[in-house]
């Protein structure tokens, strides 16, 4: 799939935006950054150093151009020849609205402008935008250079002309785009997600199992099905030849019994105490780097294999 979208400027450079980065650099874009953290430019060439083998592996590229990537001094300077611009300002509300205002601003006044926000309504933060028909919620997985997922959500002045375009550009660098029917908080993925950290929470919280039981509940079991099925084609099978009807014919009622506590527990200095000496001892003293390398080795021989099997 071919788009007109070859220049790219990514505003925020953490782990998100620098995520971002490396999957335009793999797919031959030219991207010019900005971060107020000079710091940050040290963090992003570390990342694609640390990437290199992972990125090579899974773009079947020999390497990353680095000299299409261009280090801008102000906001200014990195959008004003983008033809979309991905911002990654901390998650706070008044931040991106700052950020967003200064992006459309200097900007295209056609040029695209999403946000990875993880949660945050497109309706408010496109307030602060100029031209806000073209300000749209560009939601990434980390590692955002390997998992396909990017959820796209309209504002209220968002128009149906650049929501498919960007859905056409993302679709061309490799990923899922999936277009909510209307702007909800938290969008998809990490409401999901919310709802059984909450949960654990409240389990370890009161004792009932450590970090790494909860962990290998979901890794020796559900989450074993999940990339290939999710949660309800799942449960589908569940109800044998009668599928889902039957499953909600048997299961159902249990809908009324308390086993969740949505209603997410304080948290605590003793529960924070429990979830990161729990994941301490998980880690077995393998830094995070250590940690991130296995992790996406894992996922690129993951998406490989959930593409063979994949329901046509």
């Amino acid at each position: 799939m071919t788009t007109s979208i070859k220049r790219i400027a990514v505003i925020g450079t953490g782990v998100i935006g620098s995520g971002w980065i490396i999957r335009f650099l793999a797919n031959k874009k030219t991207v010019y950054v900005f971060d107020p953290n000079k710091e940050q430019k040290k963090f992003v060439l570390n990342e694609i150093t640390r990437t290199h083998k992972s990125v090579k592996k899974f773009y079947k590229i020999n390497s990353i151009n680095r000299k299409n990537l261009i280090f801008a001094k102000s906001i200014e300077e990195a959008v004003k020849n983008a033809d979309l611009i991905q911002e990654n300002a901390p998650e706070n509300e008044s931040i991106k609205k700052k950020v967003v205002r200064e992006i459309s601003k200097y900007g295209n006044k056609k040029t695209i402008i999403a946000s990875s926000s993880s949660g945050l309504l497109p309706s408010d933060i496109q307030t602060a935008c100029k031209n806000p028909e073209r300000f749209i919620i560009a939601h990434p997985f980390n590692p955002v250079y390997l998992l396909p997922l990017v959820e796209l959500v309209k504002g209220k002045k968002t128009t149906n002309l650049y929501i498919k375009k960007a859905s056409k550009f993302y679709q061309s660098i490799g990923m899922h785009p999936l277009i909510l029917k209307k702007e909800i908080a938290g969008y998809l993925s990490d409401r999901l997600q919310e709802s059984m950290w909450r949960e654990a929470l409240h389990i370890i919280n009161e004792n009932y199992a450590s970090t790494a039981d909860l962990d290998e509940a979901i890794i020796h079991g559900p989450g074993l099905r999940w990339p290939l099925m999710g949660s309800f084609l799942s449960f589908h099978l569940a109800g044998g030849k009668m599928g889902m009807k039957h499953m909600l014919e048997q299961f159902g009622p249990a809908l009324k019994l308390p086993w969740t506590k949505l209603k997410a527990p304080k948290l605590t200095k003793q529960l924070s105490n429990k979830i990161i000496k729990g994941t301490k001892k998980q880690s077995k003293g393998k830094s995070i780097k250590h940690l991130a390398n296995m992790r996406d080795n894992f996922l690129i021989d993951l998406l490989k294999l959930k593409n063979k099997y994949r329901i046509k």
